[in-house]
């Protein structure tokens, strides 16, 4: 009896050592690549593939099993996305809808700005982040020099009915037109015009705020708009899937319902960054910018004329282009009616598979008619016979694979390793019942450390790696305190995206301090406004409409129980 004691003691011991040494090796794979992704030592795609190979060195998974983690459903709906994108910036779709729109909002200097941020979040809804900033920007540097010339045009006018004769201040002014800002800048500090010197240091400040606000309304709207929609950027499309994952039998995360939840967020921030950073670079005149009936300024002429010319420019629409845009929309109302919730979407169609077509299945359908369709139609000559033309689709493997963001497919990947190597090495049970001690907060307090937390961390590091390193930990801190972990990881997955402050923060921040006008300290004041506006108002939104969407104050069913005890020991 004592020797079968012993046994049953030395097996559990075994056991226990055994359970111990595999959740802390899976900790250590956790940390060594948490410690890579923030310091981005080695390239981010590189730095996910270290648990292909450490998982099964130290046996907590089998090499297959990993290698399955690295290529999923995420992974076809991001191809099918990226043939639409490459489509759009190929046919130049993108620039007209730009120009198009921000010709319906006006010229008014307010209105315009904002008309550049709804044009570019709308792409950015569609299109990568980085993209939808590099298209607009060109535009709106176009637009904001030709805006500080007329200015300056202006200026000197006026000065001179005041001064009833031409100044050296009129006649430096009139060779600057032809020159840009900065070289207006150095040129005027040569000269030495005690009079002007007051006028002079007002103009540039005014045309310094010109050119930083629109510089900055491209930033910040790019990574607002990717909130809207599931694909709008790699942080949603992370979320889904992990979520997805995690909990397969919760079918309440999909294109429409995100939208639903996102789309008033969207607009709010938009809004509200609109204001401030209207009021921070140029103050706020609510009199000129509901003027109405009156003559367009210098500056507003010379703003839509600059509009007026680009759109000029792509001529009328092409083909390409109207069969892009047919996709576009035939692509959008698919995922909206797949299954929309309140009435039967088109899967309902299919009884006998339900659950099998996702929003992949129809980026991916869509996704190949762009590799089939051609490019040109058949044009007929004076005797009516059809005219020959080489074969060309719409778009090429080539350029699909130039567009293709194979580093954020390969990070997700390993994401998604790093997930399911915790939750078989019971890291993640492990974690979520040492954090049990912080339901005893109140709820809104959890959301709002959860939130300030990627926030601050997504400044410094990639937005990928931020939200693939707290979405394991979140999920089980969510049953852990029995809540629904939808209450959690929403909320959190928005603030992701919130990387407002630095140039490196963001690519799109990058793009648009690269040309020149912006300094640190610029971004810097921004930018912890818009991450203030955007923390304000996702926990406005968690704690009030989303709550109908999913009945987040209900534990569900599709959640694990998780028991007080702990199960793994320790």
């Amino acid at each position: 009896f004592k020797s079968r004691h012993s046994k049953i003691k030395s097996d559990r011991f075994l056991i226990f050592s055994h359970t111990f040494m595999t959740f802390s090796e899976c900790a250590y794979t956790l940390f060594v690549v948490a410690i890579f992704w923030l310091t981005e030592a080695l390239p981010l795609a590189v730095s996910a593939l270290l648990p292909a190979f450490m998982f099964p060195l130290f046996g907590i998974m089998a090499s297959k099993q990993v290698a399955s983690a690295y290529f999923k459903d995420f992974h076809l709906l991001l191809i099918g996305v990226i043939c639409l994108a490459t489509s759009i910036e190929k046919w130049n779709f993108h620039k007209r809808v730009a120009l198009r729109m921000v010709m319906l909002v006006g010229v008014n200097p307010a209105w315009l700005t904002l008309g550049f941020m709804v044009s570019c979040s709308f792409l950015s809804m569609w299109l990568s982040n980085t993209s939808a900033a590099a298209m607009v920007m060109p535009i709106v540097e176009a637009v904001a020099q030709q805006i500080i010339r007329a200015e300056a045009e202006a200026d000197a006018l006026e000065m001179s009915y005041s001064n009833s004769s031409v100044n050296p201040a009129l006649e430096l002014n009139e060779n600057i037109m032809e020159c840009e800002t900065s070289d207006w800048k150095e040129k005027t500090k040569e000269q030495n015009l005690p009079p002007a010197e007051t006028g002079r240091k007002s103009r540039e400040d005014k045309y310094n705020g010109i050119s930083k606000v629109m510089c900055l309304c491209i930033a910040y709207s790019a990574t607002i708009g990717g909130l809207t929609t599931i694909t709008g950027t790699s942080t949603n499309l992370i979320f889904a899937e992990h979520f997805n994952t995690r909990y397969p039998d919760c079918q309440c995360i999909n294109f429409g319902s995100w939208f639903i939840l996102s789309i008033p967020i969207t607009v709010i921030i938009l809004l509200l960054s609109w204001v401030w950073l209207q009021w921070l670079f140029l103050g706020f005149d609510f009199k000129s910018m509901f003027r109405c009936g009156k003559e367009k300024t210098a500056r507003e002429q010379a703003s839509a004329q600059v509009i007026r010319e680009e759109y000029k420019k792509l001529g009328p629409i092409s083909y390409p282009e109207i069969v892009t845009l047919v996709l576009f929309i035939l692509m959008t109302l698919l995922w909206f009616t797949r299954d929309p919730g309140f009435i039967p979407g088109w899967s309902s169609l299919f009884p006998k598979y339900k659950g099998f077509a996702t929003d992949s299945t129809t980026a991916l359908v869509i996704g190949l008619l762009f590799f089939i369709i051609p490019a040109k139609t058949l044009s007929r000559t004076s005797n009516g016979e059809n005219t020959v033309f080489g074969y060309t689709p719409l778009i090429t493997w080539k350029e699909f694979q130039s567009c293709m963001p194979w580093e954020i497919a390969i990070l997700v990947g390993g994401g998604f390793a790093l997930a399911d190597g915790c939750e078989v090495s019971n890291l993640s049970a492990w974690v979520g019942n040492k954090l049990t001690p912080l339901g005893s907060l109140p709820l809104w307090l959890i959301i709002l450390i959860s939130c300030l937390i990627v926030t601050s961390v997504t400044e410094v590091a990639s937005n990928p790696a931020t939200i693939t390193i707290f979405l394991p930990i979140l999920s089980p801190l969510a049953e852990a305190i029995h809540v629904n972990p939808l209450f959690i990881l929403i909320p959190t997955t928005l603030c992701t995206s919130f990387a407002f402050l630095l140039p490196v923060a963001n690519p799109a921040n990058a793009i648009v301090f690269s040309y020149g006008h912006l300094t640190i300290m610029d971004m810097v004041k921004a930018g912890l406004g818009i991450n203030i506006i955007g923390v304000a108002v996702v926990m406005l939104g968690i704690m009030t409409w989303i709550v109908p969407i999913f009945d987040l104050y209900t534990y569900p069913s599709w959640a694990p129980i998780i028991s007080s005890t702990n199960n793994t020991g320790l």
